[in-house]
């Protein structure tokens, strides 16, 4: 039986029971009930066949693109051409990558003769990857048709069924998308859209699902781990964000104000690899702070979560007190505020140890490399990060700096790129989604051991000399010298003839 209808309180339920009928199920149980029916016939089908529906969807939301964009865009509160651009074109380059990557990722691997221990003689190795069942996505609201996307489509090419539970708003988009990919030719069981409600989620960790996928912040990572520790359930993290950009002294200030411009715009700065702390080379601190300031004030004011905007206002006046500057940042209103640009930050400040989902810059002045790592260690989370300077320089520095992903000369859009693996360090999770890796995370491995042949010397008891005969072959196999090794391989030749003549 499907699972019940939801009742539609609320604009976002009205708006995603237009696109679909059934968008959400409130009977959890029952949609776990026939989603585990229905993942095994899914997963038993062949890779080509799971790939297919890929295929089909990326065809059929290519021709009629705006329709899944339009379930995006009044959430986002973004246009329809930016929503069409992060949002369904980096969705479709996922599915094309799944397309020409995931038989060769998912391909199951035989071990045989090369660099088996010789004492394993006859042993065939085959290392499988398999789906784990059913699994739970939670999802955030400022990319709530990417994000689920890609690990909804990921899990399903893996051969597990899913249960997507969307982010404050994200019915629509979730709606439209489950849409699309029943008109693709996925059977509705195989992905079911959970409500927007946190109690969702968490009736569902109870109940029991095989693993769990969040995007959201530090504080729901902590709590959903608490809810799956008594199941020992698996989880992939991906948490809050406070990224660091480093602007070295060979840095090209135009390419760093457009790009620092850009991630404060971009989707009103609820970007969670959006620069947040700006570690700027002494000798540049002044240049940028001034085009920085023309650059801020000339941008329009961006709507931002009432909750959001206080703990923004406190952060600042918090740093103002120590001894830092306000540059830029009017709050319009409760919800809205223009950028904020802060200088003379410290790494000690709350505002650069703390996930501020808002657009907000604080810069702190450094002598060199060193010191600009130095300052940015105290800071809890470690998302991503963006680097400017020299592209060789940079990408030295690049090498050196904690976080999931690094970018050199660019901000934010090169990390859509589907090959790319994403996750966080400390406490920005662990784990990773997207590109092979995440397709892996999504499945589990079994080891496949075959013995050729009738010998099992193992099975015989135990003798007295063979304490001798494995010293030997020890010494041979690991000894730090030919001389030592080769002297090992006639003892122990000589222990298995006695062993032999006996």
């Amino acid at each position: 039986m499907r699972p019940s209808r939801p009742d539609n309180n609320g604009t976002g339920a009205q708006h995603a029971q237009a696109l679909w009928p059934a968008a959400v199920t409130t009977n959890v149980r029952e949609a776990l009930q026939v989603a585990r029916q229905a993942q095994p016939a899914w997963a038993a089908r062949s890779l080509p066949q799971r790939l297919q529906i890929i295929r089909r969807l990326r065809h059929h939301i290519a021709r009629q693109p705006d329709r899944l964009a339009q379930g995006v865009t009044p959430v986002a509160q973004r246009s329809l051409s930016d929503t069409l651009v992060a949002e369904v074109l980096p969705l479709l380059d996922a599915c094309r990558f799944l397309e020409r990557e995931a038989t060769h990722i998912l391909a199951p691997q035989r071990l045989y003769r090369r660099r088996r221990p010789l004492w394993l003689h006859g042993v065939e190795l085959e290392l499988c990857r398999e789906p784990l069942g059913v699994v739970l996505i939670m999802t955030p609201a400022n990319y709530p048709l990417l994000l689920p996307g890609v690990q909804t489509l990921q899990a399903l090419v893996a051969g597990n069924a899913v249960l997507l539970k969307p982010g404050a708003g994200g019915l629509a988009a979730a709606g439209a998308f489950v849409q699309h990919l029943q008109s693709a030719g996925l059977d509705w069981p195989l992905v079911q859209v959970l409500s927007e409600a946190p109690m969702a989620a968490q009736t569902t960790m109870a109940y029991g699902v095989d693993k769990v996928l969040v995007t959201g912040s530090a504080t729901t990572g902590a709590a959903v781990l608490e809810l799956l520790a008594p199941h020992l359930t698996p989880a992939v993290l991906e948490l809050s964000g406070c990224d660091a950009a480093f602007v070295r002294a060979d840095a090209d200030l135009d390419l760093v104000v457009r790009a620092l411009t850009f991630s404060l715009r971009l989707n009103g700065g609820a970007t969670c690899i959006a620069p947040r702390r700006v570690f700027v080379a002494r000798d540049l601190t002044a240049d940028l702070e001034s085009r920085l300031v023309r650059a801020v004030q000339a941008m329009a004011p961006c709507a931002v979560a009432p909750a959001v905007l206080t703990q923004v206002q406190e952060l600042v006046a918090d740093a103002c007190a120590q001894g830092a500057r306000s540059l830029a940042g009017n709050f319009v209103s409760a919800q809205a505020m223009t950028p904020a640009l802060v200088a003379d930050a410290t790494p000690a400040m709350r505002l650069l140890q703390s996930d501020v989902f808002a657009p907000v810059l604080a810069l702190v002045s450094v002598r060199d490399d060193d010191d600009a790592l130095a300052a940015a260690a105290p800071c809890p989370y470690a998302l991503g990060a963006t680097v400017f300077g020299q592209e060789q320089t940079a990408r030295t520095l690049a090498q050196r700096v904690r976080a999931g992903v690094v970018v050199v000369n660019d901000v934010i859009v090169p990390t859509a790129d589907p090959r790319l693996p994403f996750g966080g360090r400390g406490q920005s999770g662990f784990g990773v989604t997207r590109g092979a890796a995440g397709l892996l995370e999504l499945t589990c491995s079994k080891a496949v051991v075959i013995r050729h042949g009738r010998r099992r010397p193992h099975f015989a008891p135990p003798r007295a000399e063979d304490a001798e005969l494995f010293r030997s072959y020890i010494a041979a196999a690991h000894g730090a010298s030919w001389r030592e090794r080769g002297l090992a391989a006639l003892t122990g030749l000589r222990a298995m003839g006695r062993r032999l003549w006996r």
